[in-house]
């Protein structure tokens, strides 16, 4: 009898630690089902937002966590916090993994951002003055970018062989004398009182209500337009995740094409 007494005891006892262990298991960070997708503001939480009836009929629930820079959302999809971002074109991802040691790819193009200058202190481009500060993104790639689309409007010249990671140090000819003002992208629409013009990201023009003032942008038609598609990106092997192929179809859908093009005009170019 007491043999049979203990015995029930070890029983009950392993028992106990047994769902206990299940329930740590369960109490994981991870939710079956859902896709958590880091994004800037605007436009790409917005494109999100309008896929997620899309993607709850196909039991997945979509967990938008925006960012407002350009380092953490790649940082965390890193480090697994996130499945997939949408925020940035490949040349910067392709620069950022160089630069971090990071292993993130591009799972599909989804829109185009033309890049535009934006008036200031100075309301036209046919005012510029002798000495005027534009500001410009200091990230590489689209500081490079910036560069290019001031040298189209013959403001200044850039070095060729710079290519996608020329700065300000690689103009060659700057006959307005013109000072290159680098500053973080998300903060450019907020100095265009204290500078002459600003060249900004389409998604910051966006957030800011100010896409309607531009001056000039990238041409829809342009090499920009493919080579700095706004991208998923996700970690090296998960391209082909069935959750991961669910969002793609979703953001590819003529849906989401109808979307962009009613909600922002020619600041958001679809690409599929």
């Amino acid at each position: 009898m007491k043999a049979n007494k203990w015995t029930a005891v070890l029983l009950t006892a392993a028992l106990t630690l047994s769902l206990a262990g299940c329930g740590s298991q369960k109490s994981g960070p991870v939710k079956e089902g859902s896709i958590v997708v880091g994004a800037s503001p605007s436009p790409h939480a917005e494109i999100l937002e309008a896929v997620s009836d899309q993607l709850a009929e196909q039991g997945y629930t979509l967990e938008i966590t925006e960012f407002t820079d350009y380092v953490m959302p790649n940082t965390a999809l890193e480090e697994g916090e996130l499945d997939a971002n949408f925020f940035q074109h490949k040349p910067y991802l392709d620069d950022f993994n160089e630069k971090n040691g990071t292993h993130l790819t591009s799972a599909a193009a989804i829109h185009f951002e033309p890049l535009g200058i934006y008036g200031g202190k100075t309301a036209d481009l046919s005012q510029l003055a002798d000495g005027a500060q534009i500001a410009v993104p200091n990230d590489t790639t689209n500081e490079a970018r910036a560069l290019q689309l001031l040298q189209a409007q013959g403001i200044i010249e850039i070095d060729p062989d710079a290519g996608l990671e020329a700065t300000k140090q690689d103009i060659t000819a700057n006959p307005h004398n013109v000072e290159i003002v680098e500053m973080e992208a998300a903060q450019l629409p907020r100095t265009l009182s204290d500078v002459d013009f600003a060249v900004i990201n389409g998604n910051y023009a966006v957030a800011a209500g100010i896409a309607d003032q531009v001056l000039v942008s990238e041409e829809k038609t342009s090499e920009a337009a493919q080579q700095y598609a706004n991208i998923v990106a996700v970690r090296e092997g998960d391209e082909d995740r069935e959750d991961i192929q669910a969002l793609i179809k979703a953001l590819q859908s003529d849906e989401v094409r109808e979307f962009i093009e009613e909600t922002y005009g020619n600041t958001v170019v679809p690409v599929f």
